[in-house]
C-alpha cells in the first residue's frame, strides 16, 4: 500500500483518491515543482501590489459588494484574517471527518498549481494539518456554492490562524490549544490569502469525492442483490443474452448484463425450468434500469475529477502573463447539476430495489408468504419491506433538484448562485439511504433463495450468501428484525465486493 502522495501538478486520479480516503495512514508532500510555482506565484503578487496604483480585487478591495472599497496597504493582512473570521457562519450537523479531511487534501493541491498567490508556509501548514490527524470542525450549512464554499471553508481554515476548533485523536481542541500542542505559529495572512483559502469549491469537490467512491461499490453492490432476489424469485435468465443488448448499445447496459451473466453462470436455479414466460420489470429490467445508473454515476465521476484538478479561487493569478483576472470559478454549477443527477441515479437503484423486495415476499412462486415458515404466526419480512417503502419515499423528496434554485446575496453582487453544496449534502443522504436499501434487499433475497434448497446458485453467489450467514442469520421464526437490518447494514458497508 502507498503511504505517500505527492502534491504535484499531475492530474488526480480515481486510484489517488482511493488512496488518500481509505488510507488513514497516508501522508502528502509537497513536490518540489509545487513549492516552486506557489512561490513564483507570490513573489508576483507581492511585485504587483508594489508597482501597480489600481485596485485589485480581493487584495487591495473589499470583498463582495465592497469590492468598491480601497484597503490601505498596511491594513491587508488584517483584511484576510477579518475574512476567514466573519465568513464562519456554518451550522447544523459537522462534517464527517473523512470529507474534513478530502477538504484539506483537494484545497492543497489546487493552491499549489500555483495560480492563488499564497505562501508556501500556508499549503505547507494545511498538509500538517492532514498528516497529523488534525480535523478542523466543519459544519454542513452554510454555503450557497456560488463564492465558493465561503463557511465551511472558513471553518476549515480558522484553525490555521488559531481560531476556530479541530478534532484531533477523539477529542476537541481550540485552534490555539492545537498549534501550542504542536508548537507551530498562528499563519500571519498576505495579501489575497484569506481569499484563495475560502473561494474554491472543495466542500462540494470532497462530497463528491465521498460519494461517487460509494456510488461505484453501492452500483456493483445492486448487480449482485438484483441476482440473489432473481435466484430467490425463480427468475429467468434470457433477458441477459447478450443479443438483447448489442442491440441497445448503452454501455452501463451491457455490463450489467454481462455481470449478471457471470454472477448467476453455473447456478442450478437459474437453469431449471420455468413454468412462467416472463418475469416483472423490477427482474427483467436489471440490465437497463442498473445501466443508465452508471452510466450517470460515470459521467459524475467526470465532472468531480475535473473539478478537483481545477483552479477555483479568485482573482486568479497568471504571472507568466502578467495578469490577475477576476472572474468565477468559484461558482459551482457543474457539480450542483452533477450531484442532483447523481441523487437520481442512486434513487433509481433504491426503487428497484424495493420492488424486488416487494415481490419476494408477496407469496409468489412458491414462495411462503412473508418468507416464513409460518406465515399467520409470523410476520416475518412484512416490515422490513415498509421499511425500504418508507426510505425510498424519502429519497423521492430528497430527489427534488436544488440547482434549480438561487437566492441572491452579498447586495445582489452574488445574484445568481448554484446551491450545489446544498446539492452535495442531500445526495449524501439518499447515498446512505441506498445502502439500507440494498441491505434490505440482500436480507430478503438471502431469505427467499434458502426457500429453493436443495438447489444452489452459482458459485460465486453461494460465496455471497456464506459470508453473509457469518453475520446474518436465516429468520425462521419471529425475531427483533431492527438489529438483523443493522448487521445487514454493517455487512454492505465493510464487505469488500
Amino acid at each position: 500500500m502507498n503511504y505517500k502522495h505527492i502534491i504535484s501538478t499531475k492530474k488526480i486520479t480515481l486510484e489517488d483518491l482511493k488512496s488518500v480516503h481509505y488510507n488513514q495512514e497516508l501522508k502528502l508532500e509537497l513536490s518540489d515543482e509545487s513549492k516552486a510555482l506557489i512561490q513564483k506565484c507570490r513573489d508576483y503578487l507581492d511585485n504587483k501590489m508594489r508597482s501597480q496604483k489600481e485596485p485589485i480585487y480581493g487584495i487591495t478591495t473589499g470583498f463582495g459588494s465592497l469590492c468598491n472599497i480601497s484597503i490601505p496597504l498596511d491594513d491587508l493582512s488584517q483584511l484576510q484574517k477579518n475574512l476567514v473570521m466573519s465568513h464562519a457562519c456554518g451550522t447544523g450537523d459537522k462534517v464527517c471527518k473523512n470529507i474534513v479531511r478530502l477538504m484539506l487534501f483537494l484545497k492543497a493541491h489546487a493552491l499549489s498549481l500555483g495560480n492563488s498567490g499564497v505562501q508556501l508556509i500556508t499549503v505547507q501548514r494545511i498538509l500538517d494539518f492532514f498528516n497529523e490527524g488534525i480535523t478542523p470542525i466543519v459544519y454542513e450549512q452554510g454555503s450557497l456554492g456560488a463564492s465558493g464554499d465561503l463557511a465551511p471553508l472558513a471553518h476549515l481554515f480558522l484553525p490555521l490562524l488559531g481560531l476556530g476548533e479541530v478534532e484531533y485523536k477523539g477529542d476537541v481542541y481550540s485552534g490555539e490549544e492545537i498549534l501550542n500542542k504542536f508548537g507551530w505559529q498562528p499563519i500571519r495572512l498576505q495579501s489575497k490569502e484569506g481569499l484563495a483559502l475560502l473561494n474554491g469549491t472543495q466542500f462540494m469537490s470532497s462530497h463528491g469525492v465521498h460519494m461517487i467512491l460509494k456510488a461505484h461499490k453501492l452500483v456493483e453492490l445492486a448487480d449482485i442483490t438484483g441476482a440473489l432476489s432473481l435466484e430467490g424469485y425463480d427468475g429467468r435468465i434470457e433477458p441477459f443474452n447478450p443479443n438483447l443488448h448489442t442491440i441497445r448499445p448503452h454501455k452501463g447496459q451491457i455490463d450489467t448484463a454481462q455481470k449478471m451473466r457471470d454472477l448467476l453462470e453455473g447456478s442450478e436455479l437459474i437453469k431449471q425450468k420455468k413454468v412462467h414466460v416472463q418475469d416483472p420489470y423490477s427482474f427483467r429490467c436489471i440490465p437497463q434500469v442498473h445501466g443508465a445508473s452508471k452510466d450517470a454515476i460515470e459521467y459524475v465521476t467526470t465532472k468531480v475529477l475535473t473539478e478537483i484538478n481545477s483552479v477555483t479561487d479568485n482573482p486568479t493569478v497568471f504571472p507568466d502573463e502578467d495578469l490577475v483576472l477576476s472572474g468565477g470559478n468559484f461558482h459551482g454549477q457543474h457539480l450542483a447539476l452533477a450531484y442532483d443527477f447523481l441523487s437520481i441515479a442512486l434513487a433509481e437503484l433504491g426503487n428497484i430495489s424495493e420492488r424486488r423486495v416487494y415481490r419476494l415476499i408477496a407469496g409468489e412462486r412458491k414462495l411462503p408468504a412473508f418468507l416464513v415458515a409460518n406465515p399467520g404466526l409470523n410476520s416475518g419480512f412484512m416490515i422490513p419491506q415498509y421499511s425500504a417503502a418508507a426510505i425510498v419515499s424519502q429519497n423521492k423528496q430528497l430527489c427534488t433538484p436544488s440547482s434549480i434554485d438561487s437566492i441572491s446575496s452579498s447586495n445582489e453582487q452574488e445574484d445568481h448562485v448554484s446551491m450545489g453544496a446544498n446539492g452535495a449534502t442531500k445526495a449524501l443522504r439518499v447515498v446512505k439511504n441506498i445502502e439500507r436499501l440494498l441491505a434490505i434487499e440482500m436480507f430478503t433475497a438471502t431469505q427467499a433463495v434458502e426457500f429453493r434448497r436443495p438447489l444452489k446458485s452459482s458459485v460465486t453467489l453461494e460465496k455471497y450468501i456464506a459470508d453473509y450467514r457469518d453475520v446474518v442469520s436465516f429468520v425462521d421464526n419471529d425475531k427483533v428484525m431492527y438489529t438483523e437490518i443493522e448487521k445487514s447494514v454493517g455487512f454492505v458497508k465493510e464487505y469488500i465486493f
